[in-house]
C-alpha cells in the first residue's frame, strides 16, 4: 500500500503528480515562482482559492521542499526552493500545452477583471512610459457580469501600482475595453491593432501615452505561441524562447 492519498507506485511520474496534482497546487507554485512572497499577494493570483486552502497548500510544499517559510518582522514570506525553481520550466512548457491544445476559447466563467488586471500589472514595464512625473492610466472595462469595472495604473519613477479606487490623480490614458477583447489580446488570440480597429478597446490620451501604449502592455509569455493544434513543435520552441515578462 502507498502512502495515505498517495498512487501506491514508485514512478517518479506519481510520486511527482502526489506533491504538484493537487487541485490549485501548481498555480500557487506559478504565482511564486513569479515572484509573489507574501500570503495575500499569492492570493492575488488565485483569487477563487479559499484562504484555508491556500495555508493548507503552503505547508504542504513547505513540507515537501518545493518552498520555504521565511518568517519576518511583518509577516511570514514564502520563496522556491532549488527544487521549487526546478518546476519553472516545467510549468511554462504546460502553460505552452494549454495553450497550443486546449485554450482556443476563452470560457465566460474564466473572465475574472481582477485576475488580468493583477497579471496585466506585474507584466507592465514602468520604464518605457519613463517620464519623470507621474503617469495614470485608467481602465474601463465593459461586458462583464461581477467585478470591478475601473481599474488604475499608476507609474512612478519605474514603479507601479494597481489601484482599485481612483488615486485621485489626473489621468493621462483612458483604455476603453470590453473584457473579453483585453484578455484576448493579453493571452494572444487577438492582435492588439485588430481590437484596436474594431473598437472593441479604445485609447484615449497624450498621445505619447497612446503611442507608448503596446510597448509597455506587456502580453503573458504564451501570447507567442501557436494555439492551432497542427502548429509545429519548432513553433512551439520558437514561441518558449521569446522574452517576455509574464505568464
Amino acid at each position: 500500500m502507498g502512502k495515505r492519498g498517495g498512487y501506491g507506485q514508485f514512478c517518479p511520474v506519481a510520486k511527482a503528480a502526489e506533491i504538484v496534482a493537487e487541485r490549485w497546487t501548481l498555480l500557487v507554485v506559478r504565482e511564486l515562482i513569479l515572484g509573489s512572497r507574501r500570503f495575500n499577494v499569492i492570493r492575488k493570483g488565485v483569487p477563487l482559492m479559499s484562504p484555508s486552502l491556500l495555508s493548507k497548500r503552503l505547508v504542504q510544499l513547505v513540507d515537501a521542499g518545493v518552498i520555504q517559510r521565511h518568517d519576518t518582522d511583518s509577516g511570514p514570506e514564502y520563496s522556491p526552493t532549488e527544487a521549487g525553481m526546478a518546476l519553472k520550466p516545467i510549468i511554462i512548457a504546460l502553460g505552452f500545452w494549454g495553450h497550443r491544445f486546449v485554450q482556443h476559447t476563452i470560457d465566460p466563467a474564466d473572465l475574472d477583471p481582477a485576475l488580468l488586471m493583477w497579471d496585466v500589472r506585474r507584466g507592465v514595464d514602468g520604464t518605457v512610459v519613463g517620464m519623470k512625473k507621474r503617469k495614470v492610466v485608467r481602465f474601463d472595462l465593459s461586458q462583464i457580469g461581477t467585478g470591478n469595472r475601473r481599474w488604475w495604473l499608476v507609474f512612478d519613477r519605474g514603479d507601479v501600482d494597481l489601484c482599485l479606487t481612483d488615486p485621485g490623480y489626473d489621468v493621462d490614458l483612458t483604455v476603453s475595453a470590453q473584457l473579453r477583447a483585453l484578455c484576448e489580446v493579453w493571452i494572444g488570440h487577438q492582435a492588439l491593432p485588430q481590437a484596436l480597429r474594431t473598437g472593441s478597446i479604445r485609447l484615449a490620451g497624450a498621445s505619447p501615452m497612446v503611442l507608448s501604449f503596446s510597448d509597455w502592455f506587456a502580453l503573458s509569455r504564451f501570447a507567442g505561441g501557436p494555439t492551432a493544434a497542427h502548429a509545429t513543435p519548432e513553433q512551439t520552441t520558437a514561441a518558449q524562447a521569446t522574452p517576455v515578462q509574464t505568464m
